[in-house]
């Protein structure tokens, strides 16, 4: 049984790419091999090059880490951490449910 193609949204697709954009030009200004920043990141080049040129199946993390290392901001923060931020969103998923069922319909065969 062949597995169905995952596709993505234009959305994302738009971001992938424009993330992998700011990686490469970040890598470039620090005037850094992809053999360099891919051995950094802990990856194969050919990974990094996924990574730089938007690629959806590429681990986030790896994406991540290969930004954070060439100075590519992830997020707009104040101050030099995300640990605020962290906090208050997990404050807020403390007020939502902890799981999420679909409503169970009821058959109607009254006919």
């Amino acid at each position: 049984m062949r597995k169905k193609p995952r596709t993505h949204s234009k959305a994302t697709r738009e971001a992938l790419s424009l993330l992998g954009l700011h990686i490469k030009q970040g890598r470039k200004q620090l005037r850094m091999a992809e053999a360099d920043l891919a051995e950094r990141v802990g990856i194969s080049r050919t990974t990094l090059q996924k990574i730089e040129k938007g690629d959806p199946f590429v681990e986030i993390g790896l994406a991540f880490e290969a930004a954070f290392l060439v100075g590519v901001p992830l997020f707009q923060i104040e101050g030099s951490t995300l640990a605020g931020r962290i906090e208050r969103a997990q404050d807020k998923l403390a007020l939502l449910p902890k799981a999420i069922r679909k409503p169970r319909t009821e058959v109607n065969d009254d006919f």
